[in-house]
């Protein structure tokens, strides 16, 4: 961890750490204006302190520490961050914004900024696998993305920092006491709790564990080990040769996914099952009897007629029936939900657990067969979503993704401006000087 600001990257990680820098910060824009967006910039603008980081979608500055909360929360705002399968977390909303706090106050290059955030994720993510991702939240009820985002935006923030070896043994111990967040995220009805639990608290725990050791702070030499150590009470039947497995030669940021809607992770293989079945069989609405969509029975759980609308399933594939697609703005239009169009359609929609593809898990699988009233059918089976590392985007869908989400908020020119400065980070002097391309009037 203390050498990773001066190891060069390979190539295909510092590209694909690029996207992910990009993504995020695309999320923190077009989730400016949400419900949790409002709360957190609230909180920006009541909070005193020093003004030395970018609050982003704003005009506002603030403190590192509060900065990386608010920005934390605009990049989980929505459901448009990225995410990682085999941890059970969403890395860039705590890791993007830890770092650029951080970056900003310690004035670090594009370049250490990148290897900062690569670092976070290859932390955060291996501290979840080891305690069992998926498995670990079901089974004790704990939120593995805070757990994860909590010594992942730790790393990356300690990184930013120049901690050295001892410091880094000290932000561990740090990034462990603040290690909190429990599954009831999933009862959120506005989404902002899980903001808060996914991004905001763990950007903020992790820039202030390394503000504490940077500033002398010590604390216990190795907090994985030895009496009363975190493995011992968050996961008893833990290996910890999980934590470095693979470490410095396995990049997790090259394991995480871009969605390529913007909606629940759970959502994604069935939309896109819908729309390549629409793309290939032509039919009016009128001749479907209904869509039956198998998916993994805890993911089923968690998209399940929700009420959130961006995270309901039966919502999101009503609404690419009627469109053929699913937008940012149509995601979003709370509206839709009373549209007599879409709940005719919702009301088609059948959601079936599968135990067999819950197997299957973190290989997020969905089976989507449409039943045409004259006895017609058409069924597709998506194993690997667009997006996901089994089917990644290429640079430009990325880019258009992101476009989408920054044009309306910072308007075309600053947005494309944003994508080169983000896609040539490694010639920045100053991470600082995103500053006015991330930010608006």
């Amino acid at each position: 961890m203390a050498e990773a600001r001066s190891r060069i990257l390979p190539p295909d990680v510092a590209e694909k750490a690029k996207e992910h820098v990009l993504d995020t910060l695309a999320a923190m824009v077009s989730g400016a204006e949400l419900p949790p967006a409002k709360v957190a910039l609230n909180f920006a603008r009541f909070h005193g302190g020093e003004k030395t980081a970018t609050v982003v979608g704003s005009n506002l500055l603030c403190g590192p520490a509060e900065a990386a909360f608010v920005n934390g929360m605009l990049a989980h705002a929505d459901e448009t961050d990225d995410s990682h399968s085999p941890s059970h977390s969403h890395p860039g909303c705590a890791v993007v914004p830890a770092a650029l706090a951080t970056g900003e106050l310690f004035g670090i290059d594009g370049r250490h900024f990148l290897r900062a955030i690569t670092l976070g994720y290859d932390i955060g993510t291996r501290v979840s696998m080891t305690l069992g991702g998926l498995q670990f939240q079901m089974k004790t009820h704990r939120s593995s993305h805070s757990v994860a985002n909590n010594f992942g935006a730790a790393a990356a923030a300690g990184c930013s920092a120049c901690l050295g070896t001892q410091q880094m043994r000290w932000l561990m111990d740090y990034a462990a006491q603040q290690a909190s967040g429990i599954a009831a995220w999933q009862r959120d009805t506005h989404h902002v709790e899980k903001s808060f639990v996914f991004g905001g608290a763990p950007a903020r725990n992790g820039v202030d564990a390394a503000l504490l050791v940077h500033l002398g702070a010590n604390g216990v030499d190795d907090i994985f080990s030895g009496s009363d150590n975190f493995l011992m009470a968050f996961g008893p039947g833990a290996d910890p040769a999980g934590l470095v497995d693979g470490l410095g030669e396995r990049f997790e940021v090259t394991q995480t996914n871009i969605k390529k809607w913007t909606v629940g992770s759970p959502i994604q293989a069935p939309l896109d099952a819908l729309q390549a079945i629409l793309q290939e069989h032509a039919f009016e609405l009128d001749q479907l009897e209904k869509v039956v969509v198998r998916i993994a029975t805890s993911e089923a759980r968690t998209v399940n007629d929700r009420s959130m609308q961006d995270i309901s399933l039966q919502q999101m594939m009503a609404v690419m029936l009627v469109d053929k697609t699913v937008s940012f703005r149509a995601a979003h239009d709370k509206a839709r939900v009373g549209d007599a169009a879409i709940i005719r359609e919702r009301a088609k929609i059948e959601l079936v657990p599968d135990e067999q593809l819950e197997r299957l898990y973190p290989q997020l699988v969905a089976i989507v067969e449409v039943k045409l009233k004259s006895g017609e059918s058409y069924k597709r089976r998506i194993d690997a979503v667009r997006g996901t590392v089994l089917n990644p985007m290429s640079r430009d869908e990325v880019i258009g993704k992101c476009r989408d989400l920054m044009d309306p908020f910072l308007g075309a020119r600053q947005a494309a401006e944003l994508v080169d400065a983000v896609f040539n980070i490694e010639s920045l002097d100053h991470i600082g000087s995103l500053r006015r391309l991330l930010q608006r009037s």
